[in-house]
């Protein structure tokens, strides 16, 4: 079974293979215990082809079904995880587990109705069920219910403290009543069960930045570019980051990458152009400059910026002109009234040094 694939769990979902030779049940029982610690030690691909060595040998196998069910919902396969799922209560429609895991597709899905029913059928079957009460702060996240959101996530913290999710969603719950520190320790522990959740990496970095933390934030958005190059909010918050730290040589370099993902934001020519003039790369800037005014050409403060970058270069009747026109969109910007003072002053001085 090829997990980075559509894969098919199930035999009326996967390419039906050639029965192998029937195993003893001794086999089969280490066959079944290897998978699980497959699972624990996040190695998908190899569980899941474990399991479905089991179901060939009997294809109605609950443990391996919900086995491919657990590797499923971690590599984000959600149409098999509902159909595995369905499966399992087709001929057993009191497993908690199954209606935990459908209830945790269809919430990814975006049915989420229908996926708050089948959750709490999963708790009225087993009300200490881990991945049910991790689904309902899901849900009621997305749903804004708040307060009851933290105790569904604090009460799945409890049943399961070596799940990242758990502490993903107290982070999530804790941050919208404005409890930053305490949010950030559930993130990092989130982080240190699971290292590569984008999701606990994005946020810890943002509030970090939210508590001005940004040198802190830096690395942890560098592990997240890391693992997603193109996470277009890792970028964005890495470039304001950055900014802020005034590390221009990154910031410019980090706005160009944006550049090419997103070539009509704004937001990312504006601080290519602002990490250039930073690093005093006044020539480099202008093309930016002339980009970020063709993508926002009412701004005074770009023509002011404009009028800068060329009194800076010396090119003071060029300036002169830019000044003006940031002067006629808003009589009332002082930065753009004394760029265009000091440009018409200069361009007179070089005047009469030349006639000298």
């Amino acid at each position: 079974m090829d997990l980075d694939e559509d894969t098919r769990a199930t035999p009326t979902l996967r390419n039906k293979k050639k029965m192998k030779q029937k195993k003893t049940t001794e086999e089969l029982q280490q066959m079944r215990q290897y998978a699980h610690e497959q699972l624990k030690t996040r190695h998908w691909s190899q569980a899941g082809e474990i399991f479905l060595e089991i179901l060939d040998h009997d294809a109605n196998d609950e443990d391996a079904l919900l086995g491919v069910a657990g590797t499923l919902d971690a590599i984000g396969r959600y149409e098999s995880l509902y159909s595995t799922a369905q499966t399992v209560l087709d001929y057993n429609p009191g497993s908690a587990s199954a209606l935990a895991y459908k209830a945790r597709a269809l919430q990814k899905l975006e049915r989420l109705s229908e996926a708050t029913i089948a959750n709490d059928q999963a708790l009225l079957l087993d009300t200490n069920l881990p991945l049910a009460w991790i689904n309902r702060s899901g849900l009621q996240l997305l749903q804004q219910k708040f307060p009851e959101a933290l105790r569904s996530a604090l009460r799945a913290t409890e049943l399961a403290p070596n799940d990242a999710r758990a502490w993903a969603n107290k982070g999530v719950a804790l941050v919208n009543f404005n409890h930053l520190i305490e949010a950030l320790t559930a993130f990092e522990r989130s982080l240190t069960i699971d290292p590569e959740n984008i999701f606990s990496l994005q946020m810890k970095s943002d509030i970090l930045c939210k508590l001005g933390r940004m040198r802190e934030a830096i690395p942890v958005i560098r592990q997240a570019l890391l693992l997603h190059p193109e996470n277009i909010a890792v970028m964005t918050q890495g470039i304001q980051a950055l900014r802020a730290l005034e590390q221009y040589s990154e910031l410019q370099e980090l706005a160009r990458e944006l550049i090419k993902l997103t070539p009509d934001s704004l937001f990312a020519w504006e601080n290519c152009m602002r990490g250039l003039r930073g690093m005093g790369q006044y020539e480099e800037a202008l093309p930016a400059l002339d980009r970020v005014l063709e993508l926002d050409p009412a701004n005074v403060r770009f023509w002011t910026l404009k009028a800068d970058t060329l009194y800076r270069l010396e090119r003071y009747r060029e300036a002169a002109k830019v000044a003006e026109r940031a002067v006629r969109l808003h009589t009332d910007y002082p930065p753009a009234r004394r760029i265009r003072e000091k440009a018409v002053r200069a361009m007179y001085q070089k005047k009469d040094k030349k006639k000298s």
